[in-house]
């Protein structure tokens, strides 16, 4: 099951980002992943919501969406900066 070596690679990408002590931040993350991409759409929305679930992602959700083509891509972060909405 490649789609936990995807997983993980996508929260090693957040961590690198965002840096290991903003994690519980990270509120969602957005990926796009293409119908021909070889990669199961459903497997890895399970290994990822399995993961972010855990510290130090401590619930970040995944947005996913399907293109057409063969892309497998972090499309964004979602962090919350704990500053008041308006």
């Amino acid at each position: 099951m490649h789609e936990l070596s995807v997983a993980l690679e996508v929260c090693r990408i957040a961590e690198d980002y965002v840096g290991r002590e903003a994690l519980p931040r990270v509120r969602e993350i957005g990926l796009a992943v293409g119908r021909h991409s070889g990669v199961e759409a459903g497997s890895l929305l399970f290994c990822l919501e399995s993961l972010l679930t855990q510290p130090p992602f401590t619930s970040a959700r995944t947005h996913m969406e399907r293109t057409a083509g063969d892309e497998l891509r972090v499309l964004y972060l979602e962090v919350d900066d704990e500053r008041p909405a308006h």
